[in-house]
């Protein structure tokens, strides 16, 4: 029906079901309409209308395809010998750019690798006479339709235009006649085949569970008379899974997917074709245009996305005549979708049986023999395998063609797997052993367990300076270093421990001796609390104790524990609670080595009041000095609640003025309040001689 309208030079565009003949449809009008050099000897054509640019052009949505047609192409042109040239991507430019230099008649290609030869002038689009798209339906989708828009644009206006497809929806025909010049629309059916499904094909569809899908597919591929099988997954991931576990299951499985380079797309395709491999997982890529003869089962791992996807998939098999079966497994989630699908194509499953790997109606629908499991007895595995098939160095451009080389996995399982902290401690000299004893628990033989074993400075003093942070600076308990002394410690490691520890007494000497010295205490508690206060600051001793202590204003207080100066120890223990919260600082640890008369020490204490230290300590004072004598002398954790952190110097001005007497309290503070700071300090120590004269 199609070669009639397209020899007559009109623009047509053909429907009709897979497996029917679609490429020859549009390639022997386009071959006719090409002239070569044997037209020009027979006196066909004229030598004018020779030339080496391409005259034809084919826009296909894949590589596979593009490959396919290409090979019918060159097939059918061999007898006047026609040069077809496949443009595609994933394969090196340098070739491509040779064969268009020498002189091409028909170019077959893909938009992305066709836009970017025309882009960089190495192809040459102004002689062209025919433009096909195959698969019309989805070179004129939302994803392609820019860059066919684009490669028209570059076309002569005098042209024929033919869209091929099985499935041209409406709108499809609608936008193509853009580009078309009174198209004719060819719609070819069998007078007893109904439907839009071919009638070869038989159906079967179950509701199955995904966890139960590998089992399922694995007694499917064991049903009887099963030739070679196509697997549809809607996922990359998800096929490159099901093609690994088919394989550790016995089956001669190959997979093409986006993620695969362009050389392990077409080794598989090749050894599917010549039979070394025969089952082939695959993503929508292959369910457009692929003719592989042997074919005869199909299944859809996962439900299409639409009905267009359902028929393409279906009708890899029962072309050209022959008979298929295909198997649908939906998910409880695509029920819907399927809904959809099955709705729009006029099906009779909207409600598929739930089926699992031992259902009896599986196998009484697809022939699978009784007691089939999902391993593939080794009888029968008498397939070569991908393996067998050599895969073809096409120069593959990008990163991921070389990930998909053959070669690839080995470089990787050469390579051990090591985890960071495997790679941190090979790097100091340690081995995989060795680690395996020092990681879990930083134990004080860890640094001696062999001195055969070199140790690295780096490593020695990371294991020291930790050791020592730890017993010293960070406060650990000395209860802890008798747990870590005795932490395991290999019955052949005696001598060795003897030469660990000088080398650490020498590297640093103060943390070691805590360590070696933590055994002997017996009580857990006892020592380490002291130790960290001396080092950080002797203020936190002051707040439990309150006036006694062993600063210079505990000893001060301690000696003026009077009735008549009780309203003088509340303002201590508020610049005591005061010093509290504030920073470390080395001259307050320095101050309590000076002993002063208790006079002084009472002077001392009206300091803290008679100071102006913040906008918030004046109404502090104003309360504790309304307040009688009996009642003035407050909790030091209420007052430290609410007195507020002092900066440095402030805290030394409140420990060096006094006062005798609580009755003249307010009258000092009003007095020396606007006084500075250090003059006030000696009128304070001036006043406690004077006053330590007269007592």
């Amino acid at each position: 029906m199609t070669l009639p309208v397209a020899l007559s030079g009109s623009d047509v565009i053909g429907q009709a079901k897979t497996g029917t003949g679609k490429t020859l449809g549009f390639g022997l009008p386009l071959l006719e309409r090409v002239t070569v050099p044997a037209d020009v000897e027979a006196g066909r054509a004229t030598p004018d209308r020779l030339t080496d640019a391409p005259q034809a052009l084919i826009v296909v949505p894949t590589r596979e395809l593009c490959q396919q047609v290409t090979n019918d192409l060159l097939t059918a042109g061999k007898a006047r010998n026609v040069r077809v040239l496949a443009i595609y991507g994933g394969r090196a430019y340098e070739p491509q750019v040779e064969a268009l230099k020498k002189g091409v008649d028909v170019v077959v290609g893909t938009p992305g690798r066709l836009l970017d030869l025309a882009g960089q002038r190495k192809l040459d689009l102004s002689h062209i006479r025919v433009l096909v798209l195959d698969e019309a339906d989805e070179m004129l989708d939302l994803g392609f339709l820019p860059d066919v828009e684009r490669i028209i644009t570059m076309l002569p206006a005098k042209r024929q235009t033919m869209l091929f497809s099985a499935t041209m929806p409406g709108a499809v025909i609608s936008l193509a006649r853009r580009y078309m010049s009174q198209p004719t629309h060819i719609n070819a059916t069998s007078p007893d085949d109904e439907g839009t499904t071919v009638k070869n094909t038989t159906q079967f569809v179950y509701r199955a569970h995904s966890m139960d899908k590998p089992e399922m597919v694995s007694r499917i591929l064991q049903a009887e008379s099963r030739g070679l099988a196509m697997i549809f997954c809607r996922t990359k991931r998800t096929a490159a899974d099901i093609a690994e576990q088919l394989e550790r299951r016995g089956f001669a499985s190959g997979a093409v997917h986006g993620d695969l380079g362009q050389g392990a797309r077409e080794q598989a395709l090749r050894a599917f074709r010549n039979g070394k491999v025969d089952v082939l997982v695959c993503t929508d890529v292959a369910a457009r245009g692929i003719d592989v003869e042997g074919v005869t089962h199909v299944i859809n791992y996962q439900s299409p996305e639409e009905e267009k996807t359902y028929l393409h998939r279906i009708g890899r098999t029962g072309r050209a005549g022959a008979k298929g079966t295909a198997i649908t497994l939906v998910d409880w989630d695509d029920i819907p979708r399927w809904q959809l699908i099955n709705k729009a194509l006029g099906l009779n499953f909207p409600d598929p049986v739930e089926t699992y790997s031992t259902s009896p109606h599986l196998y009484e629908d697809l022939g699978i023999p009784a007691g089939t499991k999902g391993v593939l007895p080794r009888a029968e595995r008498t397939r070569a395998g991908l393996g067998a098939e050599e895969i073809e160095d096409l120069g593959e451009t990008g990163g991921r063609g070389r990930k998909s080389a053959a070669t690839a996995p080995a470089p990787r399982e050469e390579r051990a797997p090591r985890t960071p902290r495997q790679r941190r401690r090979t790097r100091g000299g340690s081995t995989v052993a060795e680690d395996a004893a020092t990681v879990p628990a930083p134990s004080v033989e860890a640094d001696g367990d062999d001195p055969a074993q070199p140790r690295t400075p780096r490593r020695r003093r990371r294991t020291r300076v930790s050791l020592a942070e730890g017993a010293a600076e960070a406060g650990v308990a000395v209860a802890e270093a008798p747990a870590v002394a005795e932490a395991p410690a290999a019955p052949a490691v005696e001598d060795e421990q003897a030469e660990a520890k000088p080398r650490r007494r020498r590297t640093r000497a103060a943390a070691p001796e805590a360590v070696a010295e933590a055994p002997v205490a017996t009580e857990p508690e006892a020592e380490p609390a002291p130790r960290r206060r001396r080092t950080r600051a002797a203020a936190p001793e002051v707040v439990e104790e309150a006036p006694v202590a062993e600063a210079k204003p505990r000893r001060r207080t301690r000696a003026a524990a009077q009735p008549a100066a009780e309203a003088v120890v509340d303002f201590q223990t508020v610049a005591v609670a005061a010093s509290v919260a504030e920073p470390v600082a080395t001259r307050p640890r320095r101050r309590p080595r000076v002993v002063k008369p208790v006079v002084d020490e009472v002077d001392f204490q009206i300091a803290p009041v008679s100071e102006p230290v913040t906008e918030t300590r004046p109404r502090r004072r104003s309360r504790a000095a309304a307040k009688p004598k009996t009642e003035a002398v407050a909790s030091v954790s209420a007052v430290a609640e609410d007195a507020a952190a002092p900066a440095k110097p402030r805290r030394r001005r409140a420990t060096t003025a006094a006062k005798a007497e609580s009755a003249p309290v307010s009258e000092a503070v009003a007095g020396e309040d606007a006084a500075p700071a250090k003059p006030r300090r000696r009128r304070a120590r001036a006043t406690a001689a004077a006053d330590s004269a007269e007592s």
